[in-house]
């Protein structure tokens, strides 16, 4: 009869897969104001959630929120927020009061949504082109994507950029860094496991049968190239 395989059990979102919210300080999302506001970072909070660092930041009117910092920034510096604000490191302003070339991060996808975009350290995107309703954004992929220019932006680079040049040295660091956001390390081939743990087990270096398999495939067999068009390499 077998067992569930490993993605059956981590889809099914028992408390041994999920993620540790309850340590996580902030979603670090925009706070909307009905007109420009100044501010200024009272201090700088690692969230384990985040690979950038967090800036507190108190408003003028006493409000205080959480942002994502930008490389550069410290405890101490002001900081202004609405269509108003210059271009300065840390200052929030929506596309399209934000000139082409400029580096910025944690950009909202649609206005209003906190940020969605461009938030992992070391990350920048650059306004490409824009006209009255929209702005084509250049993300760190090199992709580009398309937004509304009332979306906000903040100006500068995401802190904490160099984080992965350090060499993790031993397989002990890497657990311990997956283990942090409750992710499971090492991850194990399908093809290395046997039959009873995994469809593709058995076998030595290869499944032994197909890979593809259907969208409507029961969880214990939905592995491998999920309804694929096609698998291989290209045919010229």
């Amino acid at each position: 009869m077998g067992k569930r395989i490993l993605s059956q059990r981590r889809g099914k979102g028992t408390p041994a897969f999920k993620t540790p919210s309850h340590r996580f300080k902030t979603d670090a999302k925009y706070k909307h104001f009905d007109k420009t506001i100044k501010g200024k970072v009272i201090d700088l909070i690692d969230d384990p959630s985040k690979t950038g660092i967090i800036m507190l930041v108190e408003w003028e009117n006493g409000e205080r929120t959480m942002y994502l910092a930008p490389e550069g920034i410290g405890i101490g510096d002001e900081l202004i927020q609405g269509p108003d604000a210059g271009i300065s490191i840390g200052n929030v302003l929506p596309l399209k009061a934000i000139p082409e070339g400029i580096p910025i991060f944690n950009v909202e996808s649609r206005p209003g949504d906190g940020g969605k975009l461009i938030r992992s350290s070391g990350a920048a995107g650059y306004i490409v082109s824009k006209d009255e309703k929209s702005a084509i954004v250049r993300l760190p992929s090199k992709n580009t994507k398309q937004i509304n220019v009332n979306a906000l932006a903040t100006v500068g680079v995401v802190s904490g950029g160099g984080r992965p040049d350090k060499p993790l040295v031993k397989a002990g660091n890497s657990y311990y860094k997956h283990k942090a956001r409750n992710k499971r390390w090492p991850v194990v081939r399908g093809v290395a496991m046997n039959p009873v743990d995994h469809p593709f087990g058995g076998k030595e270096h290869h499944s032994g049968k197909p890979t593809t398999t259907k969208r409507t495939a029961p969880p214990g067999r939905k592995v491998g190239h999920i309804a694929a068009r096609r698998t291989g390499r290209r045919k010229r």
